[in-house]
């Protein structure tokens, strides 16, 4: 049983002085953060709420992670919204949600404030918390849900997803065990804080003592600035940002961990950044929105194994199930199911508040990846169920074709989409960022891949549609190209 705000006193009292957050205008101590923290949850208390659900409309910066942590200290659930969500798609989160209270900036209040009655200037709070009591404040319960989160299906419609405090308490044992970070670690946050990974690491940095440098804005050139100027330690990163990084030319010979999800790294990105960051230690993990930290991949492994994903995170059991729902053999493949404390408590469903639990009776629970464990007991991901194509009856996983068409050296980025056809039901398109030719291309996949995996139809584009964790959105794909393939 935890809160994630539950060290912040005894770090407080140890090192009052030390900075707990860095920002590029303002720094705040581990005093003070305590105590803003107090107030903030104090201020929650006062506001009498039956539904203690507070939404987040705000850009990076030290208030978001004061509202996100004094809602969990008050025992309320918070709810970060997106600043690049359309109004329609915020409408879609909030009528799912149900906040009690939005603070957002005074710029997107008055472009908000007429389509939901509870909306607050952040400026305004901030004004209201600094009254209250900062040192004392009164019990919660145990395990309270704290955190609501959205993700997506196929068809792009976005599922609430509600996690508790012991999830994020108990994953934060992973931080220890599998990437060695403590308290003596000074970590660069430069992802939005909307995306739960970059969230994850700042909170996680500030329950083990650590500091926290926060960027409120994702700029390559200033996130290298900021590892060449300050003691930085570890980077929380995310595949396009590596890219970015890349794209700047500049070497960093500090030793650094970088600490990477959302994608799986191409084989040639991952020889660049070593180029970049000589001196790095790299741990790419595997994980879900709704499961947390799956399995992770050390800089060591990653050499000697370079397309599986590591083995399972500390606390966490992994199993590969057939389709008769039989424990898989090595080699074998089969749908993904992870058992650990880390899972979310599970989907709001459609009608209200009604928690739909995403795990069985035993505590397995799947996203519907599908993978093989090798006979060493490393996980290997062949493709994501959701994703999968079905072409006159054959299973493709398009995740296979990407890896092929991103080895050639004039792509840049590439997705496989499965495209609605009246005779095969899908055919295999390939989605092209680059300089790419296609002929070429054509050729390239015929030297690795079966005939029948090799994409029917090829488009090229400048720039591809990104979500928030900087994976590519295949739903917005899909819309965005079905008006070109017959072109």
């Amino acid at each position: 049983m935890g809160n994630i705000t539950e060290s912040y006193q005894t770090f407080a009292k140890l090192s009052p002085n030390k900075i707990a957050i860095q920002t590029k205008y303002h720094q705040i101590s581990y005093q003070k953060w305590y105590e803003l923290i107090n107030q903030t949850a104090n201020w929650l208390h006062s506001l009498h709420s039956e539904n203690k659900t507070l939404g987040i409309l705000l850009p990076n910066g030290i208030p978001f992670l004061q509202l996100f942590a004094g809602s969990s200290k008050a025992g309320w659930i918070a709810v970060p919204y997106d600043l690049k969500w359309n109004i329609t798609e915020l409408e879609k989160r909030v009528k799912l949600s149900q906040p009690s209270i939005i603070v957002t900036t005074r710029e997107i209040y008055s472009q908000i404030n007429h389509l939901f009655p509870n909306v607050a200037i952040l400026e305004d709070s901030l004004l209201e918390i600094s009254e209250f009591d900062p040192n004392t404040i009164r019990d919660i319960e145990d395990d309270l849900p704290f955190y609501i989160g959205f993700t997506s299906g196929t068809t792009g419609n976005p599922k609430a997803f509600v996690r508790s405090q012991d999830s994020w308490v108990a994953s934060f044992n992973c931080n220890r065990f599998d990437f060695g970070i403590n308290e003596s670690d000074e970590v660069l946050i430069a992802g939005a804080l909307i995306h739960s990974h970059f969230l994850y690491g700042a909170i996680s940095t500030l329950y083990l003592g650590g500091t926290v440098f926060l960027i409120e804005k994702f700029i390559p050139s200033e996130g290298l600035a900021w590892i060449h100027s300050f003691p930085i330690t570890t980077i929380y990163v995310v595949p396009t940002m590596v890219e970015a990084y890349l794209k700047e030319g500049i070497r960093i010979d500090k030793s650094i961990k970088i600490l990477s999800s959302g994608a799986k790294w191409s084989a040639k990105s991952k020889l660049e950044i070593r180029n970049m960051f000589p001196n790095m230690t790299m741990y790419e993990f595997y994980g879900a929105s709704e499961l947390s930290f799956i399995t992770v991949l050390s800089d060591r492994d990653g050499i000697q194994k370079a397309t599986t994903v590591g083995k399972p995170c500390y606390g966490v059991e992994v199993q590969i199930r057939c389709p008769d729902n039989k424990v898989a053999k090595s080699n074998e493949t089969g749908k993904i199911y992870v058992r650990s404390k880390y899972a979310v408590n599970g989907y709001f469903d459609l009608n209200g508040r009604t928690i739909d639990s995403i795990q069985d009776k035993e505590g397995w629970a799947t996203v519907h990846d599908i993978g093989y464990f090798d006979e060493d007991g490393y996980l290997y991901i062949v493709g994501r169920e959701q994703n999968m194509i079905i072409y006159g009856g054959i299973n493709i996983f398009p995740e296979e074709i990407e890896k092929v068409i991103s080895l050639h050296p004039d792509v840049e980025e590439v997705a496989v989409v499965g495209l609605s056809d009246l005779y095969w039901g899908q055919v295999v398109a390939a989605v092209v960022k680059g300089k790419g030719n296609l002929i070429e291309l054509k050729r390239f996949c015929m030297k690795h891949l079966s005939s029948y995996k090799i994409p029917r139809k090829w488009i090229f584009l400048s720039e591809m549609p990104y979500t928030t964790s900087g994976k590519i959105a295949r739903a917005e794909l899909i819309k965005q190209i079905e008006s070109k393939v017959d072109q």
